[in-house]
């Protein structure tokens, strides 16, 4: 019996210290260059095991729960239009970091296919003496260029661990809040919990790693043609990064490529503030 009992506190303790931390942060945005005044705000998960992170969208996951849904029916179901447009995100890429390599993995869609690449740009920190409390946390000041953005992060030491929101990592504790110096993105720690394991993601299209100066090339093609950047794609996964489902039917392929056109570029407008200008 005592070694019985021993054994379930051994099983007990790898579990509990097998758990992912779910970190749940805000992100505010003002991705349209154009329009200031438009601020996007949503949820992003920051989940942080022994191996690794990822941060990626709430709304992601909501949106391939739908999918995953629609599929197990057969389609039966159809997609809801309403519920897939309000689930739509401005944090369209995921970041993985690699613990145990020191490597970040950067992920975003290009297109039809999503394209990743290995960070090679390093965070240099210049940690200051200011302190004050966040929330619960006692946080300390730390400042940063990276991305063409000068930033202000406020770390705590109070949880065990080295990491952040978005690429953000390298300080001696957790990224508590973040936000550059023209206030056009911030990440705020709302609250964190356990959870079982790192969720699946869907992915659609092929995955094309490069490096991270050929997919700013890519990138740069893709906002200038979206449409002829498509048509050159390999990929047979979707049919439109743009479309949301629903609806369909026998439509004009040259209307359908019109509106796919008008969409793209809509998107490509909304989107001309990004979190990295360089």
């Amino acid at each position: 019996m005592k070694r019985l009992g021993i054994l379930t506190m051994v099983l007990f303790i790898q579990t509990t210290f097998a758990q992912t931390n779910r970190f749940v942060y805000q992100v505010t945005m003002k991705p349209d260059a154009s329009n200031k005044a438009d601020i996007k705000t949503e949820n992003a998960y920051l989940d942080i095991s022994a191996e690794k992170s990822m941060f990626y969208s709430e709304n992601r996951i909501k949106r391939d729960s739908v999918m995953q849904a629609n599929r197990q029916s057969g389609g039966a179901r159809g997609f809801n239009r309403d519920q897939m447009e309000s689930l739509r995100s401005s944090i369209n890429y995921s970041i993985e970091k690699d613990k145990k390599n020191q490597k970040t993995i950067y992920k975003d869609r290009l297109g039809r296919d999503a394209y990743s690449y290995e960070e090679d740009r390093a965070l240099e920190w210049k940690i200051l003496p200011e302190t004050t409390k966040i929330g619960e946390y006692k946080v300390q000041k730390a400042e940063t260029d990276f991305g063409g953005r000068k930033w202000t992060a406020w770390f705590t030491t109070d949880l065990p661990y080295q990491d952040g929101p978005y690429k953000f990592s390298g300080l001696p504790g957790l990224v508590v809040k973040a936000e550059d110096a023209d206030g056009d993105y911030s990440f705020d720690l709302m609250k964190n919990y356990k959870i079982a394991d790192f969720p699946e993601m869907n992915q659609f299209g092929n995955v094309v790693k490069v490096k991270r100066a050929d997919y700013v090339k890519q990138q740069e093609k893709f906002k200038t043609d979206p449409m002829s950047f498509m048509n050159n794609q390999r990929s047979g996964g979707i049919s439109s990064p743009m479309r949301t489902g629903g609806g369909g039917g026998n439509q004009n392929p040259a209307d359908m490529r019109k509106r796919m056109e008008e969409r793209a570029k809509e998107e490509i407008k909304k989107n001309s503030n990004p979190i990295e200008l360089k």
